[in-house]
């Protein structure tokens, strides 16, 4: 099967991180896939943003579990690198993206958080809701097995960084490796979801390995050099 680019929070090499604009640039750059990370709000909505609280992507502070959305939408999460201001998104408004585009959506929970496991809950409804084509990950085991039970048909990536795992639990549908243990485990990588890789020398490791999702932060360079590194006898 053809490797996938996943635009990784959006292409967001040269848009901030998780805003439509971000998003939008990794449509029009030809990505096949955007990537997500989801919190949940204190009045229990699905926002778009990676760390626990809003200090480094908004330049205000505060942790996103403790707000509701309309104390979130207050804060700019646009205006980095140069961006125009723009308030946080949430995963309804990018569904809606995705299902304009037809595109794949990866969705990642992040763990430990206040909620526990309503997050993966409050997941699972919003896809049943949007019906797009969409895939669950997180580094959290427990989470994946958890949205498995409630999304039997949703496929699911266990996302690792520091081991890679003898064999995947029944849960787990796809291996989500990071890059650099990629590069400690030779043979390895055949139907992955590989995370997060930008540098030419590890794009061309992934398409070599037979990886199926490549994670990037720079959709339009990563196909780039895809197609520069394609032999004539490649598709």
């Amino acid at each position: 099967m053809p490797l996938e680019l996943v635009a990784h929070r959006g292409a967001s090499a040269e848009r901030p991180e998780h805003t439509l604009a971000a998003y939008e640039l990794a449509v029009a750059q030809g990505a096949d896939g955007v990537e997500c990370d989801v919190r949940l709000t204190r009045d229990g909505h699905l926002v778009c943003v990676h760390d626990r609280t809003i200090d480094r992507t908004s330049g205000d502070r505060g942790a996103v579990s403790s707000m509701t959305l309309a104390e979130l939408r207050r804060h700019d999460f646009g205006s980095r690198l140069g961006g125009a201001p723009a308030p946080v998104l949430t995963l309804a408004e990018l569904l809606g993206l995705v299902a304009d585009h037809g595109l794949r959506l990866f969705v990642e929970t992040k763990h430990p958080v206040r909620y526990r496991g309503a997050v993966e809950h409050r997941l699972a409804d919003e896809l049943a809701r949007h019906r797009v084509d969409a895939v669950m990950m997180s580094f959290s085991a427990a989470a994946v097995r958890r949205f498995k039970a409630l999304a039997p048909d949703v496929p699911t990536v266990l996302l690792f960084g520091r081991y890679w795992p003898r064999r995947l639990p029944p849960y787990a549908d796809i291996a989500g490796p990071g890059v650099n243990l990629l590069k400690r485990h030779p043979g390895r990588g055949a139907g992955a979801y590989c995370w997060t890789v930008d540098e030419p020398a590890d794009i061309a490791l992934c398409a070599e390995r037979g990886v199926r999702y490549l994670a990037t932060n720079n959709p339009g360079q990563t196909r780039g050099v895809l197609a520069a590194n394609l032999t004539p006898d490649q598709p």
